[in-house]
């Protein structure tokens, strides 16, 4: 499945996570050891750029964070991020230079690459979004199979057993994703992919693509 691997879904140096997404070979195999991470490297982060603001939440200078947002812990928020009314990192969580959480937004165990966007009403859970991914207003990632069983990744014939039961979605770099949208379980989105709204998506999704419905997905032009 060489669409779902890191290298092929994200430009690493978009990410101050850049040496741990370095570590695996698919985005997903990082989702258990994140918070480690993030306690590991928050420490060390440059006292001049961060500040902390609470036990294992570190959140840049030149970031805006609206008062009434949650930040919960281990976060990272970094230079120039906007955390608009409302949002609530329940974490652990990355997020990216220059990303917008928007109102009502949910994170939890997430990686935010820089520029991400997911402005209004979204839930992204479980999941790993590359640099200027976006996802329109109340899309979200499913990040538990009805059954509650073990998430399998998808392509075709082809099949990856991921030995985990909460998995949402991993969105590569440039990756837009319409109003209302839901991105089922172990849904994966290869690069400058756009998804049409009110979509439910399931399995891989071919970079530069554009993804109509299940059965009719076209290269873009």
């Amino acid at each position: 499945m060489e669409e779902c691997r890191i290298t092929n879904l994200y430009d690493l140096n978009e990410t101050i996570a850049k040496d741990y997404m370095q570590t695996a070979e698919y985005p997903w195999e990082l989702l258990e050891g994140l918070g480690d991470y993030i306690r590991q490297i928050g420490p060390n982060l440059d006292p001049e750029i961060f500040e902390q603001r609470g036990e294992d939440i570190w959140v840049a200078k030149s970031a805006k964070v609206a008062p009434t947002a949650f930040l919960g812990s281990p976060l990272i928020i970094d230079e120039e991020a906007e955390i608009r009314h409302c949002a609530f990192l329940r974490c652990p969580a990355i997020v990216g230079k220059g990303a917008v959480v928007g109102n009502s937004t949910e994170l939890k165990n997430v990686i935010l690459f820089n520029g991400v966007q997911v402005p209004h009403y979204n839930y992204v859970g479980d999941s790993i979004l590359g640099c200027r991914a976006h996802m329109g207003a109340g899309s979200i990632t499913s990040n538990v199979k009805s059954d509650k069983t073990e998430v399998v990744v998808k392509d075709g014939a082809d099949e990856i057993t991921t030995g985990r039961k909460k998995f949402g979605a991993m969105l590569g770099d440039g990756v837009e994703v319409g109003c209302n949208s839901v991105l089922n379980p172990g849904t994966v989105i290869g690069r400058n992919t756009s998804i049409y709204p009110v979509s439910s998506v399931r399995g891989v999704i071919p970079a530069d693509s554009i993804y109509k419905k299940q059965d009719d997905i076209v290269k873009r032009q």
